[in-house]
């Protein structure tokens, strides 16, 4: 298993690639199409607007190459931006198409007394499909760590794996189709339950 990390010139990548060394796994930085000759897993962690990110991965060739790995159905672990950018758009960036994985649109919060925006904590996310390989161990409602004001909202319910409630605002924290994984929270800031999912994407022994 080589299992690399994208990087677009943002994202959280030390976190992340802490998070795998504490799972003894020593992760290949990807910062364009040939570095990911020897991968077998993806995750793409993210810290950043959807219009920057899109517009970096452009630039490094990683667009079409991301498009094509998914579509063959290899394991991809999108986090935070690298969730968003799976759908068509985003209202934080007019214009610009993302990868168009899953239909759907990246919208804001809506804002509400007393709510702060963005959302950052502790949360949790209420899965109805515990029996996934991912989701392996860790119940019917963990707590994860979030940090955004933007969220998918896939127009396809069953891809939906995980929902999370911000104020009365209930949104998709996770989506899973095939080998694909991505959420909206932060699995490598989320301690011992987000290595969990992590070990559990991989396919690691608990």
């Amino acid at each position: 298993m080589k299992v690399g990390i994208i990087d677009y010139g943002g994202g959280n990548l030390c976190s992340v690639a802490n998070a795998l060394r504490s799972l003894n796994v020593e992760p290949i930085i990807v910062a364009n199409p040939a570095d990911a000759a020897e991968c077998t897993h993806l995750m793409l962690p993210g810290q950043g607007s959807f219009g920057d990110t899109i517009e970096r991965l452009q630039h490094r060739g990683l667009v079409s190459f991301l498009k094509n790995w998914i579509a063959e159905d290899r394991p991809y672990f999108g986090i935070c931006v690298g969730y968003q950018i799976l759908f068509d758009s985003s209202a934080e960036a007019d214009g610009v198409s993302g990868l168009g994985v899953f239909p759907g649109l990246v919208t804001r919060f809506k804002d509400e007394a007393g709510l702060k925006i963005p959302h950052m904590g502790w949360n949790s996310a209420i899965t109805a499909h515990s029996e996934s390989k991912v989701w392996k161990n860790l119940g019917s409602e963990p707590y994860f760590y979030y940090v955004h004001s933007y969220f998918p909202a896939p127009k396809n319910p069953e891809d939906v794996i995980a929902t999370t409630t911000y104020g009365t605002q209930n949104f998709a924290a996770a989506v899973e189709r095939g080998n694909l994984f991505a959420c909206q929270f932060h699995p490598e800031k989320s301690q011992e339950t987000g290595i969990r999912l992590i070990r559990n994407f991989l396919g690691l022994a608990p």
